[in-house]
């Protein structure tokens, strides 16, 4: 793609009765993970169903590949489905995007797509190919959704996107990190760092130009993020960034928010760190594809119009 990015079309928000479905994209599910999470979907007076291959296993996957791709696919063309949950992230979802018929999935009405990690290949996809947003958040077969004991702030920051985003237009927590100030409006765009710079010239590759960028990540030490942040640097990933919102490094190391900040710090636009998006708990729900200002002197990131309409 070239040129600034825009705003995406964002599907419509989710009413008690809606049906939607989890599909498993990524990697193996557990079943009583599995349970939990779409037992936390029905309490909330949504009718959760699962994809066919859903609990399927082949080696480090949920399955074979095209039975992933068809379960997504079919979701996203079922006009009786409201939204899609991806299960768990993993690895996986990049090999699904050759996958889908993307001329069928357009003549479907846009719906929410919810995930984070791997599912940063599902949400570039929607973006490139179908001009859809979508939501970088908890996912029914992982943490903080599906796990022993569920995490009630990120559940609830995800309920309220989904029904009545106008209550969470403003993105803030107390622990957040000005490391350079000021304040930038653009789309937000990004999701994890190592999906973000595996789509590098591919037709997925959805450049941050005109956007705040959104960057976390997992399990990468600090050398690979440094890795990692320059090949999106190189590649011009970042040209033309207005601003930069940092969220979770869950088992990166003590030194990899540091490692990042300073290879990013150069870039002269306003960069907040450690927003609690992505790997870590709490976890909050994040659009990709909405406009929205950042003043990274106050801690916020504040959607321009609700997540969803």
């Amino acid at each position: 793609m070239t040129g600034a990015i825009t705003a995406l079309r964002r599907p419509r928000r989710l009413v008690r009765g809606d049906r939607v479905a989890v599909v498993a994209p990524s990697g193996p599910l557990e079943p009583e993970w599995l349970a939990r999470g779409c037992a936390v979907l029905e309490s909330w007076g949504l009718e959760a169903v699962c994809g066919t291959h859903a609990l399927d296993r082949d080696a480090h996957l949920a399955g074979r590949d095209e039975h992933r791709a068809a379960d997504l696919q079919q979701a996203w063309c079922d006009p009786t489905v409201a939204a899609i949950l991806c299960a768990r992230g993993g690895s996986g979802a990049t090999r699904l995007l050759d996958l889908l018929d993307w001329n069928v999935m357009r003549r479907a009405e846009p719906k929410v797509l919810v995930g984070y990690s791997d599912a940063t290949a599902l949400h570039e996809g929607l973006a490139t190919h179908l001009g859809i947003a979508s939501l970088l958040g908890p996912m029914p077969a992982a943490l903080p959704f599906g796990g022993e004991t569920p995490d009630a702030t990120s559940l609830d920051h995800l309920r309220r996107t989904l029904f009545d985003p106008e209550q969470v237009q403003v993105l803030r927590d107390d622990d957040t990190t000005c490391v350079t100030g000021g304040r930038a409006t653009g789309v937000t765009v990004g999701g994890t760092l190592a999906l973000l710079a595996s789509t590098i010239g591919t037709p997925e590759s959805r450049p941050a130009d005109g956007g705040i960028a959104l960057l976390e990540d997992i399990t990468e030490p600090a050398y690979r993020l440094d890795n990692l942040v320059t090949q999106l640097l190189r590649s011009g990933w970042f040209h033309g960034v207005r601003g930069i919102v940092l969220g979770t490094w869950v088992d990166c190391g003590d030194d990899a928010a540091e490692t990042v900040c300073a290879r990013l710090d150069g870039l002269g636009v306003p960069l907040l760190a450690d927003l609690p998006f992505g790997h870590g708990v709490p976890q909050l729900t994040v659009p990709l594809g909405v406009e929205a200002e950042l003043d990274a002197d106050a801690g916020t990131l504040t959607l321009a119009v609700p997540a969803l309409r």
